[in-house]
């Protein structure tokens, strides 16, 4: 594969200012780029909801390490949360991660906006996660909500007895040396368009940071792949799916699961569409980050282009319609 063709034959993505693709096949990678501005593969973007992947990676190293099972009720992990808590006290670690946790989704991004920015405002934003309570028995469905990885981050903060940022930098970006990934955006990070409308750079908020703040690039994103790749307890834990199948989507912990056993997701924010794609029984991983927040249905294609190859399926839907 070409992978220069595949991206220069996808003729939505010819007015993007700025997209960058990577592949890596049993740890040999590749990637090509296009657009006006000059970018490369250590070039940072916003990657929404990719994020997920990072904090789920995070936290389950951790219960690792301090040799914590998934199916540990989050409340016996968040004491200081439990004078609010409304929520079921069954709700393990691994249903939030998984998205099946059956919470009320009534915790949005305006309503943790009034939270600020303080050391404080993630345990805020979970404390209201909890306080409204169960919708759903947890483990019956699967329904997408942030709310999920906001109580996700303060179980990895607690867990480390340090901020989220700190936690997750120590548990993942610096061992995996992800260098250019974190919540910061580097002086030289890629301005995000909405159609021929440049958009100013805004910050993202503490309090949702787990759930969509990073800033990374396509050599971190690919070396992420790699290491989940070559972590096999970690990858099975990841990939096994929590979802039922009269859910409408099969899904593990942060990642959407394909029919051969892909692993993929996309993250949306202003400015900016980001997907990545894994296939870990070919030890493969895909990934292609732009600077358009229209360009999702291209970058969907350009992905499943890359894998139909191997697996023989078109996920160029299923991709672009993930819930990120």
């Amino acid at each position: 594969m070409n992978l220069q063709d595949v991206l220069d034959k996808q003729v939505n993505l010819h007015g993007v200012p700025a997209v960058v693709a990577g592949l890596s096949v049993a740890g040999t990678r590749s990637v090509a780029t296009r657009g006006a501005v000059q970018v490369t593969s250590d070039s940072c973007f916003r990657i929404a909801s990719l994020t997920k992947t990072f904090t789920s990676g995070a936290l389950v190293l951790t219960l690792r390490e301090h040799d914590v099972p998934l199916s540990t009720p989050a409340i016996e992990l968040l004491p200081d949360l439990a004078p609010d808590w409304r929520a079921d006290t069954s709700l393990t670690v691994e249903q939030i991660l998984g998205q099946v946790s059956g919470l009320r989704e009534s915790v949005d991004s305006s309503t943790v906006a009034t939270l600020g920015d303080g050391r404080h405002a993630l345990n805020e934003a979970a404390r209201l996660v909890v306080r409204a309570g169960n919708e759903k028995e947890p483990g019956a469905h699967w329904s997408y909500y942030n709310g999920n990885y906001f109580l996700a981050g303060a179980i990895l903060a607690a867990l480390n007895g340090a901020s989220y940022e700190t936690a997750l930098k120590k548990k993942l970006l610096e061992p995996w040396r992800l260098f250019r990934t974190g919540f910061d955006a580097p002086r030289d990070s890629v301005t995000g368009w909405d159609g021929p409308t440049e958009l100013p750079r805004s910050d993202y908020p503490h309090s949702r940071r787990p759930s969509g703040g990073l800033w990374s690039c396509v050599s971190d994103l690919l070396a992420l792949g790699e290491g989940l790749l070559g972590d096999p307890a970690l990858l099975q834990e990841i990939r096994r799916p929590r979802t039922t199948p009269d859910d409408s989507m099969t899904y593990g912990l942060g990642w959407a699961l394909g029919p051969s056993g892909q692993m993929y997701l996309n993250g949306r924010l202003p400015g900016y569409r980001a997907a990545m794609l894994l296939v870990p029984d070919k030890d493969y991983v895909s990934v292609v980050l732009t600077n358009q927040q229209r360009a999702l249905p291209a970058v969907a294609r350009v992905l499943s282009d890359m894998q139909q190859n191997l697996t023989g399926q078109d996920l160029a839907t299923a991709i672009d319609r993930f819930a990120a």
